[in-house]
């Protein structure tokens, strides 16, 4: 059996050491700037990997377009606030006596909450009988039901008021400070009075969505749209229904940054640069400022326009380089718009990844002297 001497088992529990470290693996982040290049399309992978530039930022600046159709755009403003078939009222009756008609012992006002109109358009008001409200306005509602009180009780004065019920009006849920029906009146005829009216939203207006159902169509519009574009500011029909909801598209940040974590978009547009400070930018220690990917799937038309070419059929895997070292760099950084469902991706610095295996064999020289040590003894 060939023994071996001191310097010789010390150098041998030595490469056995460097072996074990290579075959296993260092503990690290994620994968590096050569693996994944490894895995481009060039060197028969399936990914696309495409180095940042102002031309690519341009190309891939697409973001999820809001807007109303034709038919919520071309609405007109409803006139007067006439009364319908299905409207609930409330009325207020006033009598210049202390004993009216209506009116309880010692009292000389009458409220008539909850009164629906009929489906012929008619309510029922005590000592008036049957009147006919759909068609009128609150105001000439008014005048008539005074008019028929008027021959029982002297100067009776009338106040009618629309509620919400199941004529003009319309729901709004979500992210309000009061859910409800509301009555389209002559201050909430349009989505940004009618949310007004609710309360306001509840949630960052950078992120408010504001989605309205008509029948059986929809349209969603950016909340800051709403004063930043008159024309967005629709008018309401009976029975639209108003959806407040925040917006729910999120990307991931991986790597050598900060934190590592899922994160909500803050605003409309977030670009690269953005994404990576949430988190709390690149660890200085860590990270390769020359290998920061951003991994996306690309539709055909957006595929082509970036690699210049017609045939991509399908969804393509993208990986985006940027390099901040370059001249360029932060700017085109800056420029690059982070979509839905992208994942950043920070890789560590070649030097860390030596820095690594260096610790991991001096830290085993201990066990690599004390098996010397025990083979020497024997």
């Amino acid at each position: 059996m060939l023994k071996l001497g001191p310097v010789g088992t010390r150098f041998a529990a030595f490469f056995l050491v460097a072996v074990m470290v290579a075959s296993c693996g260092l503990p690290r982040s994620g994968p590096g700037k050569r693996e994944i290049y490894a895995g481009s399309v060039q060197k028969q992978g399936d990914a696309f990997i495409v180095a940042v530039n102002s031309r690519v930022t341009r190309a891939t600046s697409v973001q999820p377009v809001l807007g109303f159709a034709d038919g919520f755009l071309k609405a007109g403003v409803l006139g007067s606030d006439t009364i319908r078939a299905g409207d609930t009222l409330g009325l207020l009756i006033y009598e210049n006596v202390d004993d009216g008609l209506l009116a309880a012992e010692g009292g000389n006002a009458t409220p008539l909450d909850e009164i629906q109109v009929d489906g012929n358009g008619f309510i029922f008001v005590p000592y008036a009988g049957r009147v006919r409200a759909a068609g009128n306005t609150p105001e000439a509602l008014r005048r008539i039901i005074t008019e028929k009180l008027d021959t029982q009780t002297p100067d009776p004065q009338v106040i009618v008021r629309r509620l919400a019920g199941d004529g003009s009006t319309v729901s709004i849920v979500g992210g309000v400070g009061q859910q409800g029906v509301f009555a389209i009146e002559r201050p909430t005829r349009t989505l940004s009075a009618m949310i007004a009216r609710a309360g306001g939203i509840t949630i960052a207006p950078e992120i408010a969505q504001i989605t309205v159902i008509r029948g059986s169509h929809r349209s969603k519009v950016w909340f800051e749209d709403l004063f930043s574009n008159p024309k967005f500011d629709i008018a309401l029909r009976p029975g639209d229904r108003i959806l407040v909801e925040q917006d729910t598209r999120a990307f991931t940040v991986l790597g050598a940054t900060g934190a590592q974590s899922r994160l909500e978009f803050t605003s409309q547009t977030l670009s690269a640069i953005e994404a990576i400070a949430q988190v709390g930018g690149l660890n200085s220690n860590l990270a390769d400022p020359t290998g920061i990917f951003v991994f996306r799937n690309e539709p055909a038309e957006i595929a082509n326009s970036v690699l210049g070419r017609a045939d991509l059929q399908g969804t393509q895997r993208f990986a985006y380089v940027l390099d901040l070292t370059q001249p360029t760099g932060m700017f085109d950084a800056r420029d690059f718009v982070i979509r839905d469902d992208d994942t950043v991706y920070v890789t560590e610095a070649p030097f860390v990844t030596w820095n690594k295996t260096i610790s991991a064999l001096t830290g085993s020289l201990a066990s690599a002297n004390a098996l010397a040590s025990a083979a020497g003894a024997d």
